[in-house]
């Protein structure tokens, strides 16, 4: 039995390109399924399409936020600045290391921060700042650069959204990731831009970094695994986790590289139908992506009486999502929460449209035309 093709009901799915299933195939038949040659010929595959010199693969985005956060040696007494903007998974990276979150507010035209709001949190405790490249949107901190190098701080991008965005003011290839200039994390999780089923990525700025992160990913062994094969002993010479990427999960990101210019073009053009289409109605703000120079992963749009949009087009099996409620605003998070007027106001108004690969324009122009009846409703209610 076929199973129905993903539409406008779905919030975001999966896009696979027929090579998937053979290349986990081939990892079964071969019986290693742990870290092997394939998850490093995923690393040297993606440190070649970003060009960056190196790329550390982890068994998830929050894996390579917090390898990253350990590398760099942020811990207690730090603080790190961050948006609440943001999954909850980035905020949960900086408590695993025993560290502060500095929340911070966001630009309402991109839910991202900008570098006079990141200035304005510092303090003197902050020893590292975390932008989150939100739907796909590259930040560019250069502005201040110099004055966070002065004071010690280490910029890490949590670009899970981000994987083939540019930033069109880095030099090299202007990937995100590639000009060496922050610790850089990606997330290959199951309905991201690129997926390997699970998995993340670290690009460090250094080859020292680089060996720090791999020592971390597995367990603190010193040694790789070949070179335990022809080992009586081996020797753990550090703290770690079992964070590596497993050859399964390798195998399906690059079946995945191999359409990812297919991805790029495609999520590129729904987002461009999306703005044309939302156009024509008022009482509706689109979320700014940089479409032009960002691999979008989200199209979000900003509502008046948001929960009864919502709940309308549920109502109506249109597969509208929230990203993401704010985490200042968590109990879980409450110890750190201070004003944010942006993100306060933008968290009760945003939602986020069916956005995948498997949309048509036709798909698009349904989303919108029920968001319009959505939104009569909901004055009128």
């Amino acid at each position: 039995m076929t199973a129905p093709r993903p539409d406008h009901r779905r919030n975001a799915s999966p896009f696979l390109y027929g090579a998937e299933a053979a290349a986990v195939a081939r990892v079964l038949e071969s019986g290693q399924y742990g870290h092997t040659d394939v998850t490093e010929e995923f690393e040297r595959r993606v440190a070649a399409y970003l060009g960056a010199p190196d790329v550390v693969a982890v068994c998830s985005g929050t894996a390579a936020l917090h390898s990253a956060l350990l590398a760099v040696g942020i811990g207690a007494g730090d603080e790190v600045v961050v948006p609440s903007m943001t999954f909850c998974a980035t905020v949960q990276a900086v408590l695993a290391v025993d560290a502060t979150p500095r929340f911070v507010d966001v630009d309402a035209a991109t839910l991202c921060v900008t570098p006079q709001l990141v200035m304005e949190a510092v303090t003197d405790s902050t020893a590292a700042v975390l932008p989150v490249f939100f739907g796909g949107r590259a930040i560019d901190l250069a502005p201040i650069r110099a004055d966070l190098s002065e004071r010690g701080i280490v910029v890490i991008e949590d670009a899970a959204h981000a994987f083939g965005s540019h930033n069109r003011n880095r030099t090299g290839t202007g990937l995100v990731g590639s000009d060496g200039t922050a610790l850089t994390c990606f997330s290959f999780g199951p309905i991201k831009n690129l997926t390997c089923g699970q998995g993340g990525a670290v690009i460090p700025r250094t080859p020292e970094e680089a060996a720090t992160i791999r020592q971390l990913r597995l367990l603190g062994v010193v040694q790789s695994q070949s070179e335990r094969a022809e080992r009586t002993a081996y020797q753990v010479a550090s703290f770690g986790l079992r964070y590596q990427l497993s050859a399964l999960n390798a195998a399906i990101g690059l079946a995945q590289l191999d359409g990812f210019d297919t991805a790029a073009a495609t999520r590129r053009h729904l987002w461009h139908t999306y703005r044309s289409a939302l156009a024509a109605l008022d009482g509706v703000t689109l979320i700014d992506v940089d479409p032009d120079h960002a691999v979008p992963h989200l199209c979000q749009i900003r509502v008046q009486r948001r929960n009864e949009v919502f709940a309308h087009l549920r109502a109506a099996n249109v597969g509208v999502g929230v990203h993401y409620p704010p985490n200042h605003l968590q109990p879980a998070f409450a110890s750190w929460r201070r004003p944010l007027p942006v993100t306060e106001q933008v968290g009760a108004e945003i939602l986020s449209l069916p956005f995948h690969q498997h949309l048509t324009e036709a798909d698009v122009h349904h989303v919108v035309s029920t968001l319009r009846d959505a939104l009569q409703h909901a004055g009128g209610s």
